[in-house]
């Protein structure tokens, strides 16, 4: 549909790019704000953080609502001056996006049609005032958006037809036309990097037509952008059956803004089943779709067979639009493992993509600071944290094992962390939500889907030690569920009170974590076998966390509640005083003392 450029992505290195969560989504009159919650908003000091990570890009908010609510002339541009101004000094190049899932502020939405004119003064003082910046994502995800918006009501102003949807896609197209039109008055080399989520939807046969047009409605920003859409379009029925004039439409191939990147959004959730057997699936995945009544459910959840990911669709788009890409967010809520293994799925497919003809720039590591609610589409505000590179659940933001692989990834250094080679949860066996799992049809089975890791014998295991305990065991099924190399140790396989017991272990298995479950456990005999309680919970746990710290080896020890005399009526937490009142509690409370001692980075 547009002429493909000529490039030799090969030459090209992949690059690295964080993003960072900055929606502020209406709902009927409540706001919510990422920036708020993260907290981000009151900390300059994290422009430090992000480029410790290397990228060499950001996407980062300069959004209409927070800078000017109140028009153009009542602008506060502070908060963006200081931070933007660090980025420039740090060498990270700013993305900079002015609305994030958002309507504008209060007195403007979606579907008002002086919204497009208002952002577009807006995007050009930003220009004015930084005329340095390149980057832009005028509106991130207008498709999503209108749907969420428009279509589902979930967002302001909640509409539940096509209609609105269109409409609201229409509006904030429009917007980044008029935006990037604004800004290049000002930069004209100003270049456009629009966002959506690049998904995509498979189905039974019996929900063939549906699953059809949502994989065409979801190219309708770009589209729109590119001036395609017109009477030769595959959803013009569709689209001038909403009575919106023609002239709405046919605007665009009069001022056509294609991007100079697209920039494709993929998460789990992106690629969908539609089966028209709805009563084999959970409740709430149940609905309407065309006036049939289907499951739409993640299609990982389902299909026997995964998907190939996202390297056949970025296929698709470069066939579509021959455009550069770059792969915007990329992010899955899920334990730290399978978040290190997304992460490697997703830059493995970009390099794949690269070596088959297909010009990706980047991959961008999202949320750098995590993000909230968005198991509810952040509608409510129930605090459900999901963390990325940084965890902002500690006092400072602390970098995470993402942090550690970001900075490899951005080096070229080998990635370090043994779990990678586990597979994801979105391949494992315990990932269905029916029975039996859909049979996966052939168009999917036939693509490749390399690359896509198993444990291996020679990859370094975490020890866990206590085989005969109830945590131990405990440990073990949560490594074996999560595919996690592990071994499972006894104590004749590792005296920890033993020096020579626990080095041989350790040369033995060569491990890179050790979860220490075991010790003296029976409190009431412990009173009249102090030393061997002692020995077993305060000595052994010393002598571990010397040998851990030696060999560069994570290790995660136990104390007890015992080690507080429980006389405070509120709960205790970790800071607090400790008062053991028996002989069980002293050995804990030495050991806390102990371990520490011999080894500070030991949890």
């Amino acid at each position: 549909m547009i002429p493909k450029k000529s490039t030799n992505s090969h030459a090209r290195p992949l690059e690295l790019w964080g993003g960072l969560e900055c929606t502020v989504n209406r709902v009927r009159d409540e706001y919510f704000s990422q920036l708020d919650r993260n907290g981000h908003h009151g900390r300059a000091c994290d422009i430090g953080r992000f480029a410790s990570t290397g990228i060499k890009a950001i996407r980062y908010p300069v959004l209409w609502e927070r800078t000017a609510p109140d028009g153009i002339d009542k602008a506060d541009w502070s908060w963006a001056d200081e931070r933007l101004n660090a980025l420039r000094a740090a060498n990270v190049t700013p993305i900079a996006g002015l609305v994030h899932h958002g309507s504008g502020p209060r007195d403007t939405s979606l579907v008002d049609p002086a919204f497009p004119e208002r952002l577009a003064e807006y995007a050009g003082a930003v220009a004015a005032r930084y005329p340095w910046i390149e980057y832009y994502t005028p509106v991130n995800e207008p498709c999503t958006t209108a749907r969420f918006a428009g279509l589902y009501g979930v967002w302001y102003p909640h509409g539940r037809d096509d209609r609105t949807f269109i409409e609201a896609l229409l509006v904030q197209c429009k917007a980044v036309v008029l935006s990037m039109r604004a800004i290049r008055a000002v930069n004209p080399n100003a270049k456009l990097v629009q966002t959506d989520d690049l998904g995509k939807t498979y189905g039974t046969p019996e929900m063939g037509k549906v699953a059809e047009f949502y994989n065409e409605r979801r190219w309708l920003a770009w589209d729109l952008l590119c001036g395609t859409v017109d009477e030769h379009h595959k959803l013009w029925k569709y689209l001038t059956k909403t009575g919106i004039p023609l002239e709405e439409f046919l605007w665009f191939r009069d001022n056509t803004c294609p991007p100079d990147i697209i920039g494709v959004n993929y998460y789990v959730t992106s690629e969908r089943w539609l089966d028209h057997r709805p009563e084999r699936f959970p409740e709430h995945h149940r609905g309407v779709a065309d006036g049939i009544p289907c499951a739409d459910i993640e299609a990982s959840r389902v299909l026997a067979t995964p998907t190939p990911g996202i390297a056949p669709l970025l296929a698709e788009v470069w066939d579509r639009y021959g455009l550069p890409l770059a792969i915007t967010e990329a992010h899955i809520d899920a334990n730290r493992e399978d978040q290190l293994r997304w992460l490697l799925e997703i830059w493995e497919a970009a390099q794949q993509s690269q070596q088959n003809g297909v010009d990706v720039r980047a991959v961008t590591v999202w949320s750098l600071l995590g993000s909230f609610d968005w198991n509810s589409l952040v509608t409510q505000n129930k605090g459900y944290y999901e963390p990325g590179p940084f965890d902002v659940r500690s006092p400072a933001p602390r970098p995470t094992a993402l942090a550690r692989m970001m900075k490899e990834l951005s080096s070229g250094s080998a990635l370090s962390h043994p779990v990678l080679r586990g597979q994801g949860w979105w391949r494992r066996p315990g990932r269905f939500l029916c029975h039996p799992p859909v049979a996966t049809p052939a168009a999917l089975t036939s693509i490749s889907a390399d690359g896509h890791r198993l444990v291996g014998t020679n990859s370094a295991p975490i020890l866990s030690l206590g085989a005969t305990g109830t945590l131990g065991r405990a440990f073990a099924r949560v490594c074996r569920k999560r595919t996690l190399n592990f071994r499972l140790l006894s104590r004749q396989d590792m005296d920890i009170a033993d020096h020579a017991s626990v080095e041989r272990a350790l040369a033995q298995y060569q491990p890179w974590a050790v979860i220490n479950t075991c010790g003296y456990v029976r409190v009431d005999d412990a009173e009249n076998d102090a030393q061997r309680c002692f020995r077993e919970n305060t000595a052994g746990p010393a002598i571990l966390a010397a040998a851990c710290a030696r060999h560069g080896v994570h290790l995660t020890t136990f104390s007890s509640d015992l080690v507080f005399d429980g006389l405070q009526s509120r709960p205790y937490v970790e800071s607090d005083p400790v008062s053991p009142l028996n002989a069980y509690g002293r050995s804990k409370a030495q050991a806390e003392v102990a371990v520490l001692d011999e080894n500070p980075d030991a949890l």
